[in-house]
């Protein structure tokens, strides 16, 4: 049974065996990471990951449209997304399609996913994805209206490679109801534990994509 349908028995998300990969994944230290909290309340989580060698902006902007997609690994046909993280990844789901029928702005995701493959630190999300273009992706939890949670990925092209950073707001940005609750609601999101937990995973799953991604763009349409 695939994970995407694990839970639809009554059995709750659950981990998957890890895959295997050919490389070792990037340690916290490779990237600049920062944790702070801006004076409206919000959490912040910096991200400024190392450079991502042989791999350009364009190839980033078609792996978040593809990523939900399959593909050939090992002599296996597997969801391209549990390669791109081999033990946290479970499911990711493209469930709304932008108006012209792409993947891009106006889609929305469902993304499950376990931190450091800890059930603790699992994460079942539908996101909203405001932002897809050859210079980032954002995605969003949204309340009433608000964002309670952004994650902004942007792109950089360099020579040899793209910079990628990551930055992630959590909590209420405003509202006379909102703002009072932003700790509740940034627990309920992701809580100060998972939050921490979410830098290393997000330092190795943007580290893995130099490893497989530019043969991945490279075969498409073949």
């Amino acid at each position: 049974m695939t994970a995407g349908l694990a839970w639809a028995f009554g059995r709750g998300p659950r981990l998957l065996a890890p895959r295997q990969i050919d490389w070792t994944m990037r340690a916290l230290d490779t990237a600049r990471t920062s944790v702070g909290k801006l004076e409206d309340g919000r959490v912040e989580l910096v991200i400024e990951h190392a450079r991502l060698e042989g791999v350009t902006p364009a190839m980033l902007h078609w792996w978040f449209q593809t990523a939900s997609e399959d593909m050939e690994w090992k002599g296996s046909i597997i969801p391209r997304y549990h390669v791109w993280h081999p033990v946290d990844h479970i499911q990711l789901e493209v469930v709304r399609r932008a108006a012209d029928g792409t993947v891009g702005p106006g889609s929305r995701f469902h993304i499950v996913e376990a931190f450091g493959g800890d059930l603790a630190n699992l994460v079942d999300r539908v996101v909203d994805v405001p932002r897809l273009d050859a210079g980032g992706i954002t995605l969003e939890v949204r309340l009433l209206g608000r964002a309670i949670m952004r994650l902004a990925h942007t792109f950089t092209a360099t020579e040899g490679g793209t910079g990628y950073h990551s930055r992630m707001l959590l909590g209420a940005e405003s509202g006379l109801v909102m703002k009072p609750l932003s700790h509740a609601i940034r627990d309920r999101v992701l809580s100060d534990d998972k939050a921490r937990a979410w830098l290393l995973h997000n330092v190795e799953e943007v580290g893995n994509l130099p490893h497989f991604l530019p043969s991945l763009y490279e075969a498409r349409g073949r």
